[in-house]
């Protein structure tokens, strides 16, 4: 027997509505994939289901570059006919492109969150791994730079430290070295004791010749210590 003819019509039934849609939507995709496949054209399909869930199916996930299509069509067919008024097409159009930009970058968005993935093709799916790979290699790339940069920065101040330490020991050293040295007597200063005290011994002989002068001599020229502080003025 042939297949009846089947009425159009809404199914009342809310259950039967939605297995319904479930597996009509499933063949409408497929359907539009085997004709985009064979005919070699470019296919867009939007569905939004009674709960505004959204499925959609496009050529080579050119949804954007369809609708600029279409949207662009639509307009010269519009200028054509002289149908609107030239500046409400214009506002029309750009707030179509908007409408579609923002649905588009919204969709983007939840599916780099891992949402709404489920109606997503295997292409569209290697698609979206690619473009997540791609970021988190340029974000690796921006993090490594920052930390090489940041290293960089902590050795040169770590080297500038050392070097300022180095010269702080050194000086700290050649301080020590000075007051533990007791002051040096010069060459000059030595002659100049040694022949005061030679000049001494030599008076004190011819003073104990003469008997009976040498006690008063003695005692009126008593034997004087100079001091270590005057004989840097001798010897000048």
């Amino acid at each position: 027997m042939g297949r009846g003819k089947v009425t159009l019509k809404r199914i009342e039934n809310k259950i039967n509505r939605q297995v319904t849609f479930s597996k009509r939507r499933s063949g409408l995709l497929k359907k539009a994939h085997e004709i985009s496949v064979l005919c070699d054209v470019d296919v867009a399909l939007i569905v939004f289901s009674t709960k505004g869930k959204l499925a959609e199916y496009a050529t080579d996930s050119s949804m954007v570059r369809i609708l600029e299509r279409y949207e662009q069509h639509t307009y010269t067919e519009r200028e054509l006919n002289g149908t609107c008024h030239q500046s409400e097409e214009n506002w029309s159009l750009g707030l179509a492109k908007l409408k579609g930009k923002i649905d588009i970058l919204q969709k983007n968005q939840r599916n780099f969150m891992g949402e709404d993935i489920d109606s997503l093709s295997l292409k569209e799916l290697q698609s979206l791994e690619q473009q997540l790979e791609m970021a988190l290699r340029r974000l690796r790339l921006k993090k490594n730079h920052l930390m090489f940069e940041s290293i960089s920065k902590l050795e040169k101040k770590d080297k500038a430290l050392q070097d300022q330490n180095s010269l702080l020991l050194k000086e700290i050293k050649g301080k020590e070295k000075e007051l533990a040295e007791p002051p040096l007597v010069d060459q000059q200063t030595r002659e100049n004791v040694a022949s005061t005290q030679l000049n001494l011994g030599e008076t004190h002989q011819a003073a104990g010749g003469y008997g009976e002068i040498e006690e008063p001599q003695r005692q009126s020229q008593p034997l004087t210590v100079i001091p270590y502080w005057m004989l840097q003025y001798i010897s000048k």
